[in-house]
């Protein structure tokens, strides 16, 4: 190591200690690699958060250890869903207050929520102090859990992007309507154009049934190869509209916990298996503490592309 590496090694620590009060050094990679998955969606209104915390613990009881990120940051929706009230959220873990392991909570069948924060609107803008902070306090769950969930904002903002451009898979969560299917193609076309992702996994919710399922991933399949040739948009299954989906909702509990045998339900069944039996589509490093490396390099080469 030159002097240039200490120095600039020196100066992320007095960073770090400046910012958030403490001294952390980055753990070495224990090799582990939970699977890192988003979803996403277009719009607003297709049942996101839904599909997050169903699927979460549907995977929780085949086995997996499930960590969700409510990555809505301003518009947490998780915790409601799950009926917790969080008393911390990941605004104190970027303000060096509070350690990762105290804000985590545990939900229905053991599943790991780390709650979004009103107080944060824009990941992009951390400080490089407050960067490698998030990376101590992520790189330490690498060992802990099996599959990280990131539940994005709607849309196609910065912070949507952000978290998609990440993840190891991207599922785009989409409903009959027209709009849902039209900002959905916005979505892809954004990644794939601007951000070269290829890969893509398309499921389908409040869904009549199977055949009224895969006429919408036709017609948007359709669309997507004709206008960005060697892109991958895979169909990985539907969530049928029921009234239990709906009441659960109310109660503030999955469906899966309160109706298992509801179809709704046996949906998330089929997606988790699904889910858990894919194979990597790219030879991408998945874990955790990958993920938040990418989420910190790609501002950083903004910021360069900036200056140029």
């Amino acid at each position: 190591m030159d002097n240039k590496d200490i120095d600039q090694a020196t100066g992320l620590r007095k960073m770090i200690k400046g910012e958030s009060g403490k001294i952390h050094k980055l753990r070495e990679n224990n090799g582990d690699r939970p699977k890192v998955i988003t979803i996403t969606s277009g719009k607003g209104g297709v049942g996101k958060t839904n599909v997050v915390v169903n699927l979460a613990v549907t995977c929780q009881r085949m086995g997996r250890r499930v960590l969700i990120f409510d990555a809505d940051l301003g518009l947490a929706n998780i915790d409601i869903i799950f009926g917790l009230n969080p008393k911390h959220n990941i605004e104190e873990i970027i303000k060096g207050e509070k350690e990762l392991s105290e804000i985590i909570l545990k939900g229905p069948e053991g599943v790991s929520i780390i709650p979004a924060g009103s107080g944060v609107e824009d990941l992009t803008q951390l400080s490089e102090g407050q960067k490698m902070h998030l990376l101590n306090e992520f790189d330490g769950l690498n060992n802990m859990f099996d599959l990280l969930l990131v539940d994005t904002a709607a849309g196609i903002s910065s912070n949507v992007m952000y978290f998609n451009l990440a993840a190891e898979e991207r599922i785009v969560v989409v409903t009959p309507e027209p709009t849902s299917i039209t900002d959905a193609y916005a979505l892809i076309k954004v990644m794939f154009h601007q951000h070269g992702i290829k890969n893509f996994y398309l499921l389908l919710n409040m869904v009549q049934d199977e055949k009224a399922a895969k006429s919408v991933y036709r017609h948007l399949s359709t669309v997507v190869a004709q206008f960005m040739a060697g892109i991958s948009l895979d169909y990985v299954g539907y969530i049928p509209t029921d009234t239990f989906l709906r009441e659960s909702v109310i109660r503030r509990e999955p469906v899966v916990c309160c109706y298992p045998e509801a179809s709704s339900s046996q949906g998330f069944k089929d997606l988790a298996t699904l889910l858990l039996n894919q194979t990597a589509r790219s030879p991408i490093d998945g874990n955790i503490k990958f993920f938040w490396k990418r989420l910190m390099a790609q501002e950083s080469d903004e910021d360069n592309a900036g200056k140029d």
